[in-house]
């Protein structure tokens, strides 16, 4: 299993910019199952206190509308995957598209999470 993290402002859609978002909504994703792991408000506005946030609930993938490229090295240096959208993504259809790739041929990337969970 997997744990991916929305960074949202509407609980619906990956829509918030990872400096901004008001909410963390973590899932945990593999072949056969999808579950909510965790709704979160951010208290922290800080960039360190966002990553500990992620940290904390054993995030590995974020998603997010945008992030600068500061906060964007600085969440691979602890060890999560940033994923960036230019506009708002469904996190529903987010979630069965991951599912989907998960269940046949996952990305180099997420084949070295899965490795690292294994």
């Amino acid at each position: 299993m997997i744990t991916v993290a929305f960074l949202t402002n509407d609980l619906r859609s990956i829509d918030a910019h990872f400096g901004s978002a008001e909410y963390l909504a973590v899932y945990g994703i593999d072949t056969n199952e999808v579950k909510l792991i965790k709704v979160a408000k951010f208290n922290d506005e800080r960039t360190e206190g966002r990553i500990e946030t992620l940290k904390k609930s054993g995030v590995d993938i974020v998603y997010c509308v945008e992030i600068g490229p500061a906060a964007a090295a600085k969440v691979v240096n602890n060890h999560i995957f940033p994923i960036k959208y230019k506009e708002a993504v469904n996190m529903a259809s987010e979630l069965v598209k991951l599912q989907n790739m998960l269940s046949t041929n996952p990305p180099p990337f997420i084949k070295k999470i899965q490795s690292q969970r294994a």
